[in-house]
């Protein structure tokens, strides 16, 4: 069973999705309120996802998401918003989010979006994605492109395949099955990746590859 924790400061919010994650068989260990709770209630009830509100009053989320990723082997990150401008969700991202929603999100994306979190997939609503879209193609000209492919050429052969297939949107097992390799040698791949990209999820991967606009491989 998936365990989360919920991070918001108003405690209707934090019920509502209490509710929504059980009925789906989701175990919510742990509540916080403001985002200074957040890494003693992970090291109290370890949950494998953290649902973070972005907006509170005393440590912000994108302020608290930067705390947690700092933790040994932290669980995953999937920022909350009422307001998913592209300041947030630029900000999430880089602080280390692997995922974005916007808090009127339907409750079925939602717990999807849990789920692929936990499993160690991204998940970015659609706002979050035409966004990170459209900073792609705002970047992938000039010097951004230059410094994503000289960022590129530390991996391997392999290990810049299974970047390939995590900018192409690809799960680890999908990966697997492209490349005729186990799911647990992506999963090691990709931790090299994310390691000599200096990336902490697999959006900032799909966002260095995106950004060096690679031409396409060949066969």
């Amino acid at each position: 069973m998936v365990r989360v924790m919920v991070v918001d400061d108003d405690a209707m919010v934090r019920r509502l999705l209490r509710t929504i994650l059980g009925a789906a068989g989701i175990d919510v260990v742990a509540e916080a309120a403001d985002g200074d709770e957040v890494v003693g209630a992970i090291q109290a009830h370890h949950p494998d996802v953290v649902l973070m509100d972005l907006r509170m009053a005393r440590v912000d989320g994108i302020r608290a998401t930067a705390a947690v990723r700092a933790m040994r082997e932290p669980p995953g990150v999937l920022a909350m918003t009422s307001f998913d401008t592209e300041e947030a969700i630029l900000a999430a991202v880089h602080a280390g989010a692997a995922g974005f929603l916007a808090k009127d999100a339907e409750p079925a994306e939602l717990v999807a979006a849990v789920r692929a979190v936990a499993a160690g997939e991204g998940a970015l609503s659609p706002r979050a994605a035409r966004t990170m879209v459209e900073r792609v193609a705002t970047d992938a000209t000039g010097r951004g492109r230059r410094e994503s492919r000289a960022m590129l050429e530390a991996l391997t052969e392999r290990e810049l395949e299974i970047a390939r297939g995590v900018a192409d949107g690809l799960s680890n097992a999908e990966i697997a099955r492209r490349s005729f390799v186990s799911e647990a040698t992506v999963k090691s791949h990709l931790t090299q990746v994310m390691g000599k990209l200096g990336a902490t999820n697999r959006v900032q991967v799909a966002l260095v590859v995106d950004r060096a606009a690679l031409p396409a491989e060949a066969g």
